[in-house]
């Protein structure tokens, strides 16, 4: 019976990166990268995106939010779907649309890696992140609410959505803790994203002197550089104070 688990457990976990691998061969076999983040790309298909939007808004919604979930179980990175989310929805729709997904697709991963990858996690990332056991033991909600506000203080999104296998955190503060902690960043990021609109609209070029004159941009941005160092004052006063415990 054990025997026939492990093997079930292989297969799926196999499964699993074979999925993985045909999706990146695919993916950046047919679209180029440089498009995804290339501002002129974004300019020249807006009127193209928009229309579509406007005559297919249900249907979109519900294809980006479960491509967003899928993404995330394929290691994506968050970052295009927060500037995409942001641009297409607006602000509030966007980060709704974008929040939601991203914490489902997470939690889906944490379970599934879990699962199946435990042994490679701890061999991988142990070694690296086990001086953080003290501070999950302690209270993993606020903790890793907080590493999650402060972006994982620059740990890709993937690692930061399994890391906390190391530390047997239960689901439901897994929730809890990515939904509520990701709000601010991604929030800031989807605005940033909405803000683009207003640029094109000008037809002007995104440099320094366009984005001083967009406040869709610029404030969201003063808010990621304001959240960044209440985080990283509160970062040194959190792990100051439980290095003397």
């Amino acid at each position: 019976m054990n025997s026939k688990r492990i093997n079930f457990k292989f297969l799926l976990g196999f499964t699993y990166l074979i999925i993985i691998s045909v999706f990146l061969f695919y993916f950046f076999s047919y679209v180029d990268i440089k498009d995804l983040t290339s501002y002129e790309f974004i300019k020249s298909n807006k009127d193209i995106i928009f229309k579509y939007k406007n005559e297919n808004f249900l249907f979109l919604t519900i294809l980006f939010f479960l491509f967003c979930i899928i993404w995330v179980l394929l290691l994506g990175f968050a970052m295009p779907l927060l500037i995409f989310g942001g641009f297409v929805f607006g602000t509030m729709w966007g980060t709704i649309i974008v929040l939601t997904s991203t914490t489902i697709g997470a939690t889906l991963l944490y379970k599934l890696v879990g699962v199946f990858f435990r042994d490679l996690i701890e061999e991988k990332l142990a070694p690296k992140y086990n001086n953080l056991k003290e501070f999950f033991r302690r209270n993993d909600i606020a903790y890793f609410m907080f590493f999650r506000f402060v972006g994982g203080g620059g740990t890709p999104y993937a690692i930061q959505n399994v890391l906390p296998i190391l530390f047997d955190m239960p689901v439901k503060n897994y929730v809890i803790a990515t939904f509520i902690g990701s709000i601010p960043s991604m929030f800031l990021t989807v605005a940033v994203g909405s803000g683009l609109e207003s640029v094109i609209d000008k037809n002007e070029e995104i440099g320094i002197s366009s984005i001083i004159r967009t406040p869709e941009i610029y404030l969201p941005l003063i808010g990621f550089v304001i959240i960044l160092s209440i985080a990283f004052f509160c970062k040194k006063k959190f792990f100051k104070q439980n290095e003397k415990k």
